[in-house]
């Protein structure tokens, strides 16, 4: 019941950060939409900071739990990588683009994206240091600092997300499908001849 409670509070207050904006929610909007009274809202929740880091790691936790499904998958270590990036991207634009108003913010406060994706970064990073790991044991990668490469390319995409999410490498040239053949390419490939 607990949990359940917890979990609604943050789903609602989601869905109005969505609509109205952060900065245009109120603890009182929140405790009306939920047909609670502020004083449940304060059991759960300190402040409307504290509720909203508890809307972007429920939301950064769905983006791990699909990317984690991806270790199961019975294909290559190349293809579970591929799979990974796109994976990644699709679910970070999903998100951003759930979470209507938050999008705004997303693009404009860069310390909001930076706080949420450190928190992020050490998760993607494990379950990308798993899938390099497969792969240098394959005898597929050669890569010596596995955990570092995991955490750099996992850097290196988040250059990439505002790019995918609005859509802009359409507007230079470079379709989906295209996208991701460069990016093999690149990946597996490297620059060296």
């Amino acid at each position: 019941m607990v949990l359940k409670t917890r979990e609604k509070l943050i789903e609602i207050a989601r869905q109005l950060f969505a609509h109205k904006g952060i900065e245009n929610t109120t603890m009182n909007d929140i405790a009306s939409a939920s047909d609670k009274g502020r004083r449940t809202i304060y059991t759960y929740f300190r402040s409307k900071r504290d509720i909203y880091n508890a809307v972007v790691k429920t939301e950064s936790d769905k983006i791990i739990d699909k990317l984690s499904a991806i270790l199961n998958n019975p294909s290559s270590p190349e293809q579970k990588l591929m799979d990974f990036i796109f994976a990644r991207f699709e679910a970070i634009k999903e998100s951003v683009t759930r979470n209507g108003t938050l999008k705004a913010g997303f693009f404009r406060d860069v310390r909001k994206v930076d706080r949420a994706r450190r928190t992020q970064i050490a998760s993607e990073a494990n379950i990308l240091k798993q899938i390099l790991l497969e792969g240098v044991n394959a005898g597929v990668f050669q890569i010596r600092h596995v955990e570092q490469t995991a955490t750099m390319l996992i850097l290196s995409l988040q250059g990439l997300d505002v790019a995918y999410i609005r859509d802009n490498f359409s507007e230079l040239g470079i379709e989906k499908l295209q996208l991701r053949e460069y990016l093999r390419d690149f990946i597996l490939y490297g620059i060296k001849s």
